[in-house]
C-alpha cells in the first residue's frame, strides 16, 4: 500500500512505486488516493479526478494498481481502516506492507490508531534527502523493538515490523511546487507522466489555486 493525496501524481510517486516493488519483491503495489486526508487540507482537485490521473500515470506499468477503495468511504481516510480492508481481502498470512515517506513517518504517532497499523502490516519508511530531523519521543516509543535491518527478516512474518529503505532514484519532486507551477502556467515537463500532464492541460486543472 502506497497512499497519499496524489495531488497531482508525479514521476516521483511512480518511480518510488516501481523501486519499492523491486526492492521488497512485492507481487503488486496498490497506490491509494486519500479522499479526505486527516492531517492536511482538502485537495483542490476532486478524489475521482485524482484517481483518474493516477490511472493515467500508471498506464500499463506491471505490478502497479490504482486502488480507489478510500473514495467510497465516508469521513477521514484512515490508513488503519484501509489496511484492515486489504488484510481482509488477502488473508492473515499475506505479507502486507504500508510504505510512507520519512516526512509522514515523523508524524506517525499522531495518526489514528498508530499501533493498529503494525498489527495489520509492516511499515517501510522511504528515506527522503530533505528530511533529516530527529525522531520525536512518542515515535521512538511506538517503533521500539520493531526495526528490521533487511528485507528478508522483515518478510519472515506477515506484519509488525519496520524497515527504513533508501531507494535508488530518490526523486525529490514536490507536489506543492507542481501545483504552484501549474497555477502560474509554468512548465511541468519531465515532472509528470505525459498522460497526466495532457489531461491536466486539457481540463485546465490546478489553474485556479
Amino acid at each position: 500500500m502506497l497512499g497519499g493525496t496524489f495531488d497531482p501524481v508525479h514521476l516521483g510517486h511512480m518511480r518510488s512505486a516501481v523501486e519499492l516493488r523491486e526492492a521488497l519483491g512485492l507481487d503488486r503495489v496498490h497506490l491509494i488516493p486519500a479522499k479526505a486526508p486527516p492531517l492536511r487540507g482538502e485537495p483542490s482537485v476532486s478524489p475521482a479526478e485524482r484517481l483518474t490521473l493516477l490511472r493515467l500515470g500508471i498506464g500499463d506499468t506491471p505490478g502497479l494498481f490504482a486502488d480507489g477503495r478510500e473514495l467510497g468511504r465516508e469521513g477521514p481516510s484512515y490508513s488503519a481502516d484501509t489496511l484492515a480492508s486489504l488484510r481482509e481481502e488477502l488473508g492473515s498470512e499475506a505479507r502486507l506492507v504500508m510504505a510512507l515517506g520519512h516526512d509522514a513517518f515523523l508524524r506517525l504517532a499522531e495518526w489514528h490508531e498508530p499501533q493498529r497499523l503494525f498489527e495489520l502490516a509492516h511499515l517501510v519508511v522511504v528515506d527522503r534527502p530533505d528530511y533529516q530531523a530527529a525522531l520525536p519521543v512518542a515515535l521512538r516509543e511506538l517503533i521500539a523493538g520493531r526495526e528490521s535491518t533487511d528485507v528478508e527478516s522483515l518478510m519472515a512474518r506477515p506484519a509488525g515490523g519496520l524497515l527504513r529503505l533508501r531507494l535508488p532514484s530518490r526523486m525529490a519532486i514536490s507536489a506543492t511546487e507542481l501545483r504552484r507551477r501549474l497555477a502560474g502556467g509554468l512548465s511541468v515537463r519531465y515532472l509528470l507522466p505525459e498522460a497526466v500532464e495532457a489531461r491536466i492541460t486539457a481540463h485546465d486543472l490546478y489553474r485556479q489555486e
